[in-house]
């Protein structure tokens, strides 16, 4: 992992601290730099003074977030559009997130005084990328604009390690659901994404029967993500049976890893 700083300007006129503090009698009292003072009690007035504090507020507010020009590219600098990338919080564990437009761009601000891990959603796990930290701000100093490019290989093949079935048959564990709502998002944020589903089982039992058992759970899947708004031309399923292993079935961990649910984006 590589620490990404932030980039500080302290040329900009020292900063305005305002106060705001309200009383039982509903009125508001404020203090600008320590020299204006009033106490305002009438209707109208308090209208215009409320949308003054907001605005006061919001733009202090504002200068503690750092803004963040994100580009998110592939090794052959294509921009990747529809990407989700999540910024969480080592401290506050909050998360935060952008979409890539059309152009591989977006832009997100960033609370200070707090180290971001960087990922990026995926089919399967989600890719950790990076961390970026984002300093506290002295009185005098304001956050500029920062430009990152995160550059990466999208995988065409997952394994739905996570993607659970009642046993010897095609039903879903509602468990499973977030995994698929995870690949449902990703379908919908890329509208050109066509994918293929293959059912796979280990060697235990009849091999016709296990034939007809992947082929049910890959078409299981294709229904779920149908039946939440995806294409059916747009998905693909296909049953192996126990005809790829990718371990020997002769042990437990190996059975477990042969029963398995693959994507393929086409």
């Amino acid at each position: 992992m590589v620490l990404l700083s932030w980039g500080l300007s302290s040329k900009t006129p020292r900063t305005k601290t305002i106060f705001f503090k309200l009383n039982h009698l509903s009125a508001v009292t404020f203090v600008f730099e320590g020299i204006y003072r009033e106490t305002i009690r009438t209707r109208t007035m308090k209208t215009a003074l409320y949308t003054f504090i907001f605005l006061a507020v919001n733009s202090i507010y504002s200068q503690e977030l750092a803004p963040l020009q994100v580009t998110v590219l592939n090794t052959k600098g294509k921009p990747y559009s529809g990407d989700k990338i999540y910024f969480v919080g080592q401290q506050t564990k909050k998360t935060l997130f952008g979409i890539t437009n059309s152009a591989g761009k977006f832009l997100i601000h960033l609370p200070q005084g707090d180290i971001y891990d960087v990922r990026i959603q995926s089919i399967a796990e989600e890719v950790e990328y990076n961390t970026i930290e984002i300093p506290t701000l002295n009185a005098d100093e304001h956050f500029e604009q920062m430009d990152i490019v995160i550059t990466y290989e999208a995988a065409k093949n997952y394994t739905l390690s996570s993607l659970q079935f009642e046993s010897g048959k095609s039903i879903i564990k509602t468990a499973s659901y977030a995994l698929l709502d995870n690949l449902i998002e990703i379908m919908t944020l890329k509208p050109e994404m066509k994918i293929e589903i293959a059912g796979h089982t280990d060697s235990d039992g009849d091999e016709a029967n296990n034939l007809a058992l992947s082929q049910q759970r890959a078409d299981a899947v294709r229904n779920y993500l149908i039946k939440k708004g995806i294409a059916s031309s747009r998905i693909v399923a296909h049953g192996f049976g126990e005809s790829r292993p990718v371990a020997e079935n002769t042990t437990e961990s190996g059975k477990q890893q042969n029963r398995r649910t693959e994507i393929k984006v086409l």
